[in-house]
């Protein structure tokens, strides 16, 4: 406690040393040296603000780093995390009207979907009106009947829709599927014979919501041979999907708003694997039922495997939407 008085001491003599060298000799520096220095004067101004004797306080350290070390840092609180939505129209989706068919995209996109495609019933129908194509063989032995067409499921459009049934049947969705030949002998009337098959299963399941025909498209690339639709999917090559849809019947607007939806959710999965959709004037048998849809599952430049990638990615995008969405969705119990 001594140390403490003489340091206070200290410094206050050090002030009245600078204190008498600004007013010169005047005779006041004695008195005011002694008061300053004197032990109780010293205390006064904290005893007045604290309103406790602190000379009696043992010396303790007040200020702490800060923070301390054992404090975690100071972080800003993870947002809420929001209910994901379809992408609009205008971000993901695109849309070839090439039947010049009004209707408002956006708003189609939107519209909520009430359906459960898990009711226990049979609720999709694959079939394959061009059922023979098949895609440019990488090493795979089979027999084609003309250039990318083969009579082999294994690798015609049968085996695309194995890949999307059962991906459906095993997360709890009934799915029938028409294995019939539609195009051999024959590519002529193809989508006669294809009608009278989906009319034909149509009226013997009832329950069925969605149609699925699954075709692979044909171009021939600026460099020669066939061209190949391509996508990333996790380091992965995949081919590309591509919905065609009929305008040239009463109705079309509910198929087309369902295509809008697995092509936005195809995107948020896997996004550039859709290309943009074909809207045309005729009707692909599409005016047989409300859900019916076309897909291009990549193009005769793509190999079985990309293929069959792209195939499995469309199933999963139905299972996204297999509860509806939106108002008016049903109960997925």
């Amino acid at each position: 406690m001594e140390d403490y008085q003489r340091s206070i001491r200290v410094g206050a003599a050090a002030i009245a040393c600078a204190l008498v060298f600004r007013a010169g000799l005047s005779g006041l520096p004695g008195k005011m040296l002694t008061w300053l220095t004197d032990a109780e004067r010293a205390a006064s101004p904290i005893e007045s603000e604290t309103s406790r004797d602190v000379r009696q306080e043992p010396t303790r350290e007040v200020f702490l780093s800060f923070p301390p070390e054992s404090s975690p840092p100071w972080v800003l609180p993870e947002p809420e995390p929001e209910e994901p939505t379809l992408p609009r129209y205008t971000e993901a989706v695109q849309v070839l009207n090439s039947a010049g068919a009004e209707a408002d995209f956006s708003a189609l996109l939107e519209q909520p979907l009430s359906w459960n495609l898990r009711d226990g019933e049979p609720a999709v129908l694959i079939l394959h009106t061009h059922t023979t194509e098949s895609y440019t063989p990488r090493g795979e032995d089979y027999q084609e009947v003309s250039g990318w067409r083969t009579l082999d499921e294994g690798y015609n459009m049968l085996s695309i829709g194995d890949a999307v049934a059962q991906v459906l049947e095993e997360a709890g969705i009934r799915v029938v599927q028409d294995r019939t030949v539609h195009d051999y002998p024959s590519y002529n009337g193809s989508y006669d014979h294809a009608r009278e098959s989906m009319k034909a299963l149509l009226e013997e399941y009832p329950t069925i919501r969605m149609v699925l025909d699954l075709h692979r498209d044909a171009a021939e690339a600026p460099s020669g041979g066939q061209y190949r639709t391509l996508a990333n999917l996790a380091g992965q090559a995949v081919a590309q999907l591509m919905p065609v849809m009929g305008s040239g019947f009463e109705g079309f607007r509910e198929n087309l708003s369902l295509a809008l939806k697995l092509m936005a959710q195809l995107e948020r999965q896997a996004p550039g694997i859709t290309r943009p959709l074909v809207l045309r004037r005729a009707s692909f048998n599409q005016d047989l039922c409300p859900g019916a849809l076309l897909f291009e599952v990549g193009s005769a430049g793509n190999s079985h495997d990309e293929a069959i990638l792209a195939a499995r990615e469309l199933a999963k995008a139905i299972l996204a939407l297999a509860n509806g969405t939106g108002e008016g969705e049903e109960s997925g119990e």
